[in-house]
């Protein structure tokens, strides 16, 4: 591996405020901000919109759509045009 050429590799802190929840992990990610984990020690903190927290497929929380209903609103408003 070339030397000098590749990001630094370091503990990162991935926060998703919309879940409340956050986790430890290694990344090359780069962030100005702090936060002070659970062991005492102050990592960058990343903030996500969506993670496996929050996201409805690792949840279950997922809408169904109504396409059905859908497709017969769409004829009624155009269909007689």
């Amino acid at each position: 591996m070339k030397q000098g050429i590749h990001p630094e590799y370091r503990t990162v802190v991935f926060r998703d405020k919309s879940a409340d929840s956050a986790f430890l992990t290694r990344s090359t990610m780069t962030s100005d901000k702090t936060i002070e984990w659970t062991d005492g020690n102050t990592y960058p903190v990343v903030d996500v919109d969506v993670s496996s927290a929050s996201h409805p497929f690792y949840t279950g929380r997922g809408r169904t759509i109504d396409t059905a209903g859908r497709i017969e609103q769409f004829k009624r408003r155009y269909g007689k045009r």
